[in-house]
């Protein structure tokens, strides 16, 4: 799964860091961050067949920022109320 570009990105954090995935991402005016992954269709496979997916956050022990998973941008955004 890679992180890609998609409608509404306007920041590429880790950019010229090579140790990092570049990450493409819409940044919000309240600091929502929204970035997009594709899948491949090994990813897809494993999905489907455990119905699970696994999620890891650097937080450098910071606090654990809040994290919302899901399937549509327009999901998102309904949540996010914007």
């Amino acid at each position: 799964m890679s992180p890609i570009e998609f409608e509404g990105v306007n920041v590429i954090y880790a950019k010229d860091q090579p140790e990092y995935l570049p990450l493409p991402v819409m940044k919000l005016e309240d600091g929502t961050v929204i970035s997009c992954w594709e899948l491949t269709e090994e990813d897809v496979k494993m999905i489907i067949e455990t119905k699970k997916v696994y999620v890891s956050q650097l937080t450098f022990h910071q606090p654990l920022q809040p994290l919302n998973v899901v399937s549509s941008l327009d999901e998102l955004v309904t949540f996010l109320g914007e």
